[in-house]
């Protein structure tokens, strides 16, 4: 038998106010139809929920202008590649140095990759997000019609997620789309991949460090990273001329015989038949071209831009480099 929504109520006045919420709103209404239809959720306790929801103008706003989208690669990386950054990586390996290596063995993921995107997503937990995710997940899934079936998929996924948790859906907070805890997963990436490391019968991403790390290494391990295998390097001589691979996209679909064919310098360590993309970031002196391989392209599964992995890749080079015996 399925557990009932264990949500911590307001009192009598919400359900009032509830009523008149959903009964005035038909998209609401239609998103707790399907909830109940779908889920068995109770339908008095979702609407009561539903009603201590916030449309936030602040979180439309920066969805709609999100800063990265006017930074080159030097501005990017600018933000990350800092010397307190990378101190604070090393402090947080040096104090997880067991669990790194528990979450290597057990999910092939090295230690550099799993530091630093906890380093990019939340400067390591001290900036996780101070918008309440159900404020967030409800703004942009009604009021967002670029990507409302999206965020309304995600609103889907976080009542279900505070189900099986038994956490109260009106307190948990995250960033203004939504993403939660130290490796910023979305309802749906919690649910499908957080884990939990640390035995305490908790999947724990908002502060157990352990479970994030066991976490973010899961998420690496099902999409497919392959232990040992590199990460990206400079394509030698491409250019302009090559603009044709770059247009190919992120998925690697160039063998590294026809980069080469071509006249870029890849390397002789590279199987030829392997794939590759050809990444080109845009730099104050000119464009910067990168191997995109296919762990690289594990990376912009995280977060789909090749700035941000080329940011994670070399936060977490930098970071190792100050890491003892970590080769």
């Amino acid at each position: 038998m399925m557990q009932k929504l264990k949500f911590i109520l307001a009192g009598a006045l919400w359900l009032c106010a509830g009523n008149i919420f959903a009964a005035a709103d038909p998209q609401v209404e239609a998103f707790i139809d399907r909830m109940v239809e779908q889920h068995q959720f109770d339908r008095t306790e979702l609407t009561q929920v539903l009603a201590q929801a916030e449309k936030k103008q602040s979180i439309l706003d920066k969805i709609s202008k999100p800063a990265e989208r006017t930074l080159n690669w030097d501005q990017y990386k600018e933000i990350f590649l800092t010397q307190k950054r990378i101190k604070q990586g090393v402090e947080f390996w040096e104090r997880n140095q067991a669990t790194l290596e528990k979450a290597q063995q057990e999910f092939g993921v090295p230690p550099s990759i799993i530091v630093a995107i906890i380093g990019v997503e939340t400067f390591y937990g001290r900036i996780t997000g101070r918008d309440r995710v159900l404020d967030a997940l409800y703004t942009l899934g009604f009021y967002y019609p670029k990507r409302s079936a999206f965020f309304l998929g995600e609103l889907e996924q976080f009542l279900l997620l505070t189900r099986e948790e038994e956490m109260d859906p009106t307190l948990p907070k995250g960033s203004y789309a939504g993403a939660m805890g130290l490796g910023q997963f979305m309802p749906n990436s919690y649910r499908a991949y957080a884990v939990d490391f640390n035995g305490d019968g908790k999947r724990d991403i908002w502060t157990s460090e352990v479970d994030a790390i066991g976490s973010v290494a899961n998420y690496f391990a099902r999409h497919y990273w392959t232990p040992g295998q590199q990460v990206t390097r400079l394509a030698k001589g491409a250019d302009s001329r090559h603009g044709e691979f770059v247009k190919a996209g992120m998925k690697p679909s160039i063998s590294i015989e026809t980069l080469r064919t071509a006249g870029i310098d890849t390397g002789n360590d590279l199987p030829s038949e392997m794939l590759s993309s050809l990444v080109k970031l845009e730099t104050f002196n000119g464009p910067e071209y990168w191997l995109g391989l296919p762990n690289f392209y594990v990376i912009t599964r995280y977060n789909h831009s090749n700035m941000y992995a080329m940011a994670v890749y070399q936060l977490g080079q930098q970071i190792e480099k100050q890491i003892p015996d970590s080769r």
